[in-house]
């Protein structure tokens, strides 16, 4: 194999970003290429499943939509034109078929999306508001209760405890938020493209990731204090 060759297939592994970028890679798929299809299963699909769980009730689900997408992506190429982002596009049909299933499976479980909007509506604050100083002391809505140094936060998130708490801490969180944090901090989707997902405001996403940050931090810390 050449060096141009190997540099294209290096660059086909590595979805590149960008609407010139987009055109290169959407017609690599068009015309049935292998490398170029690999390197996104590769680079999205861990993100896609974990949104994809969000919307239904198991892993193997979950890897079952993701299936589907992609054979609906492969499918739909022809009449992709452009007016998002390739990732944008492949996202939201992800989205259209998890929520698809996820209906189904609240036919035989009514009360859960009852629940879910009544969450939604019924919202803690994100910090409690006795941890911050009120209007009679020194410095008001500074912390008055800050939170406790982690010491190392990558090797405490790095053991296996702490990561199920991270995960138990997300599942709790309403579902809005809880797609706000996945697409922002798991997958790293840029805020533009989670509002474009989503269908939310720019104002409307930041409340929501601010929120959902607070209370996995907040459940973060309860759990560590415990350990001490």
């Amino acid at each position: 194999m050449d060096e141009s060759r190997e540099a294209s297939d290096r660059q086909l592994r590595a979805p590149p970003e960008g609407q010139a970028d987009d055109a290169h890679l959407v017609a690599a798929l068009r015309r049935g290429d292998e490398t170029a299809f690999a390197g996104l299963v590769d680079a999205w699909g861990p993100g896609m499943v974990r949104l994809a769980r969000l919307h239904v009730p198991s892993h193997a689900v979950a890897e079952e939509v993701v299936q589907e997408t992609w054979l609906a992506v492969l499918a739909g190429l022809e009449r992709f034109e452009g007016r998002s982002s390739l990732r944008t596009w492949v996202f939201s049909i992800l989205l259209n078929r998890a929520r698809s299933h996820g209906r189904r499976e609240r036919r035989s479980q009514p009360f859960a999306s009852l629940h879910e909007r009544w969450q939604e509506r019924h919202d803690d604050p994100a910090v409690p508001p006795e941890r911050f100083q009120g209007p009679g002391d020194p410095r008001p809505g500074w912390w008055a209760s800050p939170p406790a140094r982690w010491g190392d936060p990558q090797a405490r998130l790095e053991a296996r405890e702490v990561r199920a708490a991270l995960d138990e801490a997300i599942e709790a969180l309403p579902l809005r938020q809880r797609q706000v944090l996945v697409l922002r901090d798991v997958i790293g989707t840029p805020s533009e493209e989670a509002c474009d997902l989503l269908g939310l405001a720019e104002g409307n996403q930041r409340v929501l990731l601010h929120r959902a940050r607070s209370k996995v931090r907040a459940a973060l810390e309860r759990r560590l204090e415990g350990e001490r």
